[in-house]
């Protein structure tokens, strides 16, 4: 007999989100950013109950290669973050803006856990002042003209950013098949 798929979610409070989560690097940081948005349904209704987690290249570009993810204490940047969102489907993470790697255009990888998926979805938040790094950058080169602002974060102010996530219907967020 096999055993039915399972939704993921609600998620089990228990060291999943924890409290240093969202802060990639500390917010006092000279070159820290803030990454704010909020995850959506089909209806435009906000996921109270997600989990995002965020994958990124340091500032230069270079790809952590050690230990330390969820306690960063002496390890310094791990590019790791992890955020649920709160009854608004709001989220947060402090972090640095990654450089290029491998001929892409800076970008955050974002994989995002909610109620009704079988398995988390992943996405690309590019930032807005790359755009001329956008016409070259491989992934961005596949994605329909008409749906690549769905990976483009808004400036929201000097050093901030939102990137809201629409899971389904009108502006869905494209999403990545690996």
């Amino acid at each position: 007999m096999t055993t039915p798929s399972q939704t993921v979610g609600p998620f089990f409070g228990y060291a999943l989100p924890y409290d240093a989560g969202p802060e990639v690097v500390p917010p006092w940081r000279p070159d820290a950013i803030s990454v704010r948005g909020r995850v959506l349904d089909g209806a435009g209704e906000p996921v109270p109950d997600a989990l995002l987690e965020i994958w990124q290249a340091d500032g230069n570009g270079e790809i952590p290669r050690r230990p330390g993810g969820i306690v960063r204490a002496g390890h310094g940047f791990s590019g790791f973050g992890r955020c649920g969102t709160d009854a608004a489907g709001g989220y947060w993470f402090s972090t640095v803006k990654p450089g290029a790697t491998g001929g892409a255009a800076p970008y955050i990888a974002v994989l995002i856990f909610a109620r009704g998926l079988l398995k988390p979805v992943f996405t690309r938040l590019y930032f807005p002042e790359d755009e001329a790094a956008h016409a070259s950058d491989p992934l961005l080169g596949e994605v329909p003209d008409a749906r690549r602002a769905t990976l483009v974060a808004e400036r929201a102010g000097e050093r901030e950013y939102r990137f809201d996530v629409r899971l389904q219907g009108e502006g869905e967020t494209v999403f990545l098949g690996f």
